[in-house]
Order: C-alpha cells, then structure tokens, then sequence
C-alpha cells in the first residue's frame, strides 16, 4: 500500500478529476486543491462561475464498494432529513447518480468519487475551548444513536462491521498491529495484553442492541467543523455497527495520551446525557474502547505509511500507544473520568 499515494498517483488524481468537472456543472477554469491524503483523496474544487465551492472526495481504491457508499449517504440524507444533525449534502452528477467513477488517463484503476456541498467553518482545535465542543458533541452523537437505534435501513444497506476483530485480529481491516511502525518485542507483548484484556471486557460487555448498532466511527477533530454557534459532522466515509460507545473513542483519535483527554470525556458525557441515558456499564467500558481505537490507529499508521499523518507521527505513536496499554492494564487510564 506504500505506493497507493506516491507523487506520480496523486499527479495522476488531479487529471482524474479535472476531466470529471463538466459531472458536476463545472467549467475547465475551476482551481482543483488537494486538501487532504488520508484513507482517501479529498479536493476542494473553486470555480469562478459558480458560487457554491465543491468538495471531491476521491475513494481509495479497493476500500469501500459502490454500494456502500451509497448506504453511507442513504444514513446521511435520513440525518439530514430527520433534523437529527447538520452535515454535508451530496451532490449528484449530471446522469443523477451521486457515485460517479473517475477513469485515469494513465491507465491506473478507476476511482469511485463524490462531491459534497462546502460547508463553512474550521477544524476545531485541541486547546482550552475544546470541552465546550465537546459536550456538544456528545450530544448530537447520542441524537445519531437514538436515530440509528429506530431507523429503517433501505434494502441494500452495507456497511461495514467494526467488531474486535475487524480491527485487532488477525484479519483486520487496516492490518496488523504487529507492523506498526518502531514496535519492539517488549511493546509486542505488552499490546497482547492489552488485546486480551480488551476482547475480555468487551465481551462481557456484550452486543446487545441497546450498545452495539450504526455509528459514525471516526468523529475525530478533522471531520467536525465551528462555524460559532454550529458544530457539523462530516465524512462518514468509516460509518459503520460497532458499539455506540466507540464513537467517543474515535473522537479523541490521536490525542488519546493528552492531558485533556478526561476533561473532554466529562463534557462529552455530560452533553451525551442531554439527549439519552448512559448506564454505569457503558461509562465504564470507555476506557476500553480508547485504547481498542488507539491500537487500532497504530495498525493504521503502519499500513497507510505513505500519507502525510503517518510519516509525521511515526514510531513515537507506537511508543505512546505502548504506554497507554500499560496504564490500561494497571487500570489507571481515564478511570476517574469515566465515572464522571
């Protein structure tokens, strides 16, 4: 997967989608930025004559299936629709269909592609104003499980299912948490550990309904927007069933180890609780999921190597995710906040 964004593929990407903008009504003059690498390749396309600024999210190839792109927007309009969130509308091409397919003049694979509406505002930062969000944040979440746990999926719905082993085992969707990047043989041993604590606890916590069901899966700070007073979700490119409770853990992605941690969970639970109930099972599995997440992340890093977060984060995530396996296993880690 080393090659799956080299320099010549994302020059590739640009000619990709600048042979694909009359799809969306657009002109030849419109300037086409790369705004992100991450699981895919994200554009903002700007042209003059059209005041609506675009966003182009170009799939990674092999990840998702045209249908469940399709389920995962179907879950965005029913959002939409039902008032339960803000979040980005999608835009259809000019033959109707919001799943379009990039060809490369190169001869690469095709692409599965979709543009989005841009919506205003800014990702919001890791700093002193972010339990204020983050309590907003849980609130709006819990709104998007109580949806899920009453909406009728349309026939054809498929997503993915990010179960214990769909992200630590064997299997796993993004690899194996045994690459990771700098991982020596005491901190091998000390994430099968924590994997083992992990799949222990998470199945006496069980499956139920009531705790497992259609989550966004990646709520990290990148796919949240401030427009003051607003707070929007966006790219539910990873939505999927899991645990309801996962959803917290995936908004504190990369940050697990910071300090500010446990006062976000407090407001994030706080803000939860304005719109469902939380049992005392379910705070105290938290922690687990975390840390779940953050193996997850490392086992990410190691298998999307190419992208730009994963060469600046390195093996000194590894080494933080070790750690914070450690504390887990001695039960020290976000205990007091949990209980909150």
């Amino acid at each position: 997967m080393a090659g799956e964004y080299a320099p010549e593929v994302v020059a590739d990407l640009h000619l990709m989608v600048a042979g694909a903008l009359e799809r969306w009504g657009l002109s030849p003059q419109t300037a086409i930025s790369l705004l992100n690498l991450s699981e895919n390749a994200t554009f903002a396309l700007s042209d003059p004559k059209v005041p609506q600024e675009l966003v182009l999210r170009v799939h990674r190839v092999g990840y998702s299936s045209a249908e469940e792109i399709r389920s995962e927007l179907a879950w965005m309009k029913a959002l939409r629709r039902d008032g339960v969130i803000d979040t980005a509308s999608p835009l259809p091409g000019s033959n109707g269909e919001l799943v379009q397919t990039l060809t490369s003049p190169s001869g690469r694979p095709s692409r599965h592609a979709v543009a989005f509406e841009r919506l205003p505002g800014k990702e919001p930062e890791a700093g002193a104003d972010a339990p204020r969000w983050f309590e907003r944040l849980g609130e709006l979440t819990a709104r998007m499980h109580v949806h899920a746990r009453s909406w009728v999926e349309p026939k054809g719905f498929v997503r993915k299912r990010w179960d214990v082993d769909a992200m630590v085992g064997d299997k796993g969707y993004w690899g194996s948490w045994r690459n990771a990047i700098g991982l020596d043989g005491p901190g091998e041993t000390a994430l099968e550990q924590a994997v083992s604590l992990i799949r222990q606890r998470i199945d006496r916590f069980g499956m139920n309904p009531e705790r497992f069901g259609l989550v966004h899966a990646d709520l990290r700070l990148a796919n949240l927007l401030v427009h003051d007073p607003h707070l929007r979700i966006i790219d539910f490119d990873d939505c999927g069933f899991s645990w309801f409770m996962y959803d917290f853990a995936a908004a504190v992605s990369f940050i697990e180890h910071e300090a500010m941690v446990s006062d976000l969970l407090r407001a994030w639970v706080a803000g939860y609780c304005k719109a469902a109930p939380l049992s005392a099972e379910e705070r105290a599995e938290i922690p687990t999921f975390v840390v779940l997440r953050r193996i997850l992340l490392t086992a990410w890093l190691a298998s999307h190597s190419e992208v730009p977060l994963a060469q600046q984060l390195g093996a000194a995530y590894t080494e933080g995710t070790v750690r914070l396996a450690r504390e887990f296993m001695r039960g020290r880690y976000l205990n007091s906040a949990s209980d909150a």
